[in-house]
């Protein structure tokens, strides 16, 4: 698992990186603005940008008042949640394939989704209300959460973690939590089985400036603190054994990081429901692109996650209009064959798994 991709051969030039990074960065400006006046309501986007500077003080105009409605109160947070989202869950899924030195890896692997999914599965079919319309969200976070820490706790063995046990760990905890939630919609009836259904399918539908600001602050943590084991994950990449000897605690290191991929993911699924793949597909796209270099991959994950979700939910909101495609049926349609071409193409490059 800790061999070296074959795009480690050597470094790149960082006027690749560079130029990526402008790309990425104008891309999903681009896009934000197309997704913002994209709809029922057309919004020009010259008018998008006229009322942002308009309410940071910055000139432009205000737009009458059904125009600044829609823009304000309904597509532009929809559009903020899912560069939150996105951008967590790309930043996570390269965390997660420097911690276990795998590009097949993503955040899943050690049950934050199925836990999030149990959480926010069981609430709904035991009717649970204790927060209002939060309930959901609180549940899918603290199961999500709660999973982590007991894969973690599962598979240490003599004050150490080994990556192996911690995979096969977090595989019985996905099937054990696959059980749960079949339990549960075995339980539920009819108007919660829909409710169950479109929660597991993800969506950005319900977005509003409450779920920002309930995404908000762990998105900024897990986000501001992953660039600074960039450096680590990259002496990781040499091996446990040899990133030890150059002065990374690979045990401390690894727990913080599952912690805040944790963090970042459980928050994500919580307030959109399950979306696969973009933690896998971006961080290997970008590292087939420009290298392995965490420097880069981490940070340009999170910019490469947000890019994919805003994109994927402005798809998902007008491909079938007026009617809505569920966010997590689209990136796991694109995402699948995607993944299916990369254990052909890894496979043929190491000449088999064995």
């Amino acid at each position: 698992m800790n061999e070296p991709s074959p795009e480690a051969k050597g470094p790149r030039p960082a006027a690749r990186v560079t130029v990526l990074t402008v790309a990425l960065g104008v891309a999903l400006v681009a896009l934000c603005l197309v997704s913002a006046g994209t709809g029922a309501y057309h919004i020009p986007a010259g008018d998008v940008l006229a009322s942002a500077a308009h309410r940071a003080g910055l000139g432009g105009h205000r737009l009458d008042r059904v125009a600044e409605s829609v823009l304000w109160d309904v597509r532009l947070p929809r559009v903020v949640l899912a560069l939150l989202v996105g951008g967590s869950l790309g930043c996570a899924g390269a965390l997660m394939q420097g911690v276990f030195g795998n590009p097949l890896a993503e955040p899943g692997v050690i049950g934050i989704s199925s836990g999030a999914a149990v959480g926010a599965v069981g609430s709904i079919a035991l009717g649970l209300s204790f927060a209002g319309t939060w309930t959901v969200t609180v549940c899918a976070f603290a199961a999500g959460l709660l999973t982590v820490l007991a894969v973690y706790g599962l598979s240490r063995s003599g004050g150490r973690t080994e990556v192996v046990t911690l995979v096969l760990t977090g595989i019985a905890v996905n099937a054990f939590a696959g059980a749960l939630i079949g339990l549960f919609v075995f339980y539920a009836d009819n108007s919660q089985l829909t409710q169950i259904t479109f929660w597991q399918l993800g969506s950005l539908a319900q977005a509003g400036w409450p779920k920002v600001l309930a995404v908000l602050p762990c998105a900024a943590a897990g986000l501001a603190v992953a660039p600074f084991f960039a450096r680590r994950l990259d002496l990781l990449a040499l091996g446990e054994r040899q990133a030890g000897h150059l002065g990374v605690d690979v045990e401390r290191m690894r727990i913080t990081l599952v912690l805040v991929v944790a963090l970042l993911t459980a928050a994500a699924v919580a307030v959109a429901g399950i979306v696969a793949f973009v933690g896998l597909v971006v961080p290997h796209l970008l590292r087939m692109a420009a290298g392995p270099g965490h420097r880069f991959l981490v940070p340009g994950s999170a910019l490469g996650g947000a890019l994919v979700l805003v994109a994927a939910d402005l798809a998902a909101r007008t491909l079938a209009a007026p009617a809505e495609l569920p966010l997590g049926v689209l990136t796991a349609l694109v995402g699948s064959p995607f993944f299916f071409w990369l254990l052909r193409r890894t496979r043929s490059r190491q000449g088999g798994w064995a």
